[in-house]
């Protein structure tokens, strides 16, 4: 009879371990090529996502460095050349942050050129595409007022003032929208909306040349 040889728990734990070994280089041997096509897609992935963030990142500061040269153009007079630039900022980089500025300052730029048309078009869309600035969306109100009374049209423009005052009643040119709105009113002959704006401003901003200018403007076109 064969004497029965006792294993120790440190011979039974290595050949488990062995035999797991053995087993993984089996399964590795068998299944190499999804093993390597996990890898690949796994590395593909990683470098997708890198290409896309760098690709991100070049995007938006080719669109920044095409904003600031623009706005260079616009500052030193050239509205037209600024028109053209803004705008193909848009065509260009409709995604990224500096179209919603762009957008908006195709209306100030066309504003300027006297292109009232076009500012109000520019000044509409910006109103309709963004949402979250008070200040721009109150200043895009006013261009599109202020292009309406230079047309002549001035009561919808007083009304203009009136909404661009209601966007931002906390803003820092508020008053100023009122007073528009009190002189347009009176050029349109609309003596009560001029008097209840005017009243408005009084109480809202008792102070300042835009209060003043609104009470001069009421008493000239409404005397007595």
């Amino acid at each position: 009879m064969y004497n029965k040889v006792k294993l120790t728990k440190r011979q039974i734990k290595e050949d488990k371990f062995t035999t797991f070994m053995l087993s993984t280089r089996e399964q590795i041997q068998e299944n190499w090529q999804f093993w390597v096509i996990g890898l690949l897609a796994v590395i593909l992935v990683v470098a997708a996502g890198t290409y896309y963030f760098s690709s991100q990142s070049s995007k938006s500061l080719e669109a920044a460095q095409r904003y600031a040269e623009a706005m260079s153009s616009y500052r030193s007079g050239q509205s037209q050349v600024a028109v053209i630039a803004f705008a193909q900022i848009i065509d260009d980089f409709g995604s990224e942050k500096v179209a919603e500025q762009a957008t908006y300052m195709l209306g100030k730029a066309n504003y300027d050129a006297r292109n009232y048309p076009e500012a109000i078009r520019y000044f509409e869309m910006y109103l309709s595409k963004y949402k979250d600035n008070k200040l721009d969306r109150a200043a895009s109100l006013a261009g599109i007022a202020s292009s309406q009374e230079n047309q002549g049209e001035y009561g919808i423009a007083a009304d203009g003032f009136v909404k661009a005052y209601q966007e931002y009643p906390d803003g820092p040119i508020a008053n100023d929208y009122l007073a528009s709105a009190v002189r347009d009113f009176s050029e349109a002959g609309q003596v009560d909306q001029a008097r209840e704006y005017l009243d408005l401003l009084k109480k809202e901003f008792p102070a300042g040349e835009p209060t003043r200018r609104a009470r001069r403007v009421f008493a000239e076109k409404n005397p007595g």
